[in-house]
C-alpha cells in the first residue's frame, strides 16, 4: 500500500501544478465511474456462476 501511495503522490503533485485538460478529466471521470459501477454490481448482484473458475488439483492423477 505504501508503494502505491508513493507512486500516486508525485502524479497528484503534477496535477495540482498543471491540471489536465477538460477532455482528459472527463475520460478519467468516465473510467472511475465505470469501475465503481462494476464494483457496485458485483457487490449487490453477485458474481455470475458461469464466470467462476474451479480450482484444479496441484498434482492431477491421470485416469
Amino acid at each position: 500500500m505504501e508503494r502505491l501511495i508513493f507512486r500516486i503522490l508525485p502524479r497528484l503533485a503534477l496535477w495540482i501544478r498543471r491540471p489536465p485538460s477538460p477532455r482528459r478529466m472527463a475520460i478519467i471521470a468516465v473510467v472511475v465511474a465505470a469501475a465503481l459501477a462494476i464494483v457496485a454490481i458485483e457487490k449487490f448482484v453477485g458474481w455470475p456462476e458461469a464466470l467462476t473458475v474451479e480450482r484444479m488439483p496441484r498434482n492431477p492423477v491421470p485416469q
